[in-house]
């Protein structure tokens, strides 16, 4: 699973997640792609089972970009813990998306394909999402 190599800190703040994506917002190096509709956090896991799931239904076919990465850590303390005495321990890591950041890039497969992959990766992220292609965005 994606996490980075070294932080910084090991430690972040929860944040809000308001406003659009300006970074990341355009296609960039494939044909069709996978663009965020909604605010949310999506972990390493989801990224995966999104990655798996296009991967499977294109049967290496074409070429898949994933355009985001888990940068943020999400901390917990262990059940049945008495609150104070500090902050929790890292668990895993998300990536923080906004409305109109591109999530996947599929190049190399023929429309009706890329949108039938890129749906089904949509349907294992905790926000909505639409497929769309670069013909859509100019």
């Amino acid at each position: 699973m994606l996490s980075p190599k070294k932080v910084l800190h090991r430690k972040m703040f929860k944040g809000r997640l308001t406003g659009v994506a300006f970074r990341g917002s355009s296609m960039s190096f494939g044909d069709f792609g996978l663009k965020a509709i909604d605010c949310g956090k999506m972990s390493a896991r989801q990224i995966e089972a999104a990655r798996i799931a296009v991967n499977r239904k294109i049967k290496r076919g074409g070429k898949v970009w994933i355009r985001v990465f888990p940068d943020k850590p999400i901390t917990k303390k262990p059940a049945e813990t008495r609150m104070g005495k500090g902050k929790g321990s890292p668990e895993y890591w998300v990536a923080q998306i906004h409305p109109g950041k591109m999530i996947f890039e599929l190049a190399g497969v023929d429309e009706e394909l890329a949108i039938r992959a890129l749906t089904l990766a949509g349907n294992k992220l905790p926000f909505a999402t639409k497929v769309v292609s670069r013909r859509d965005m100019i």
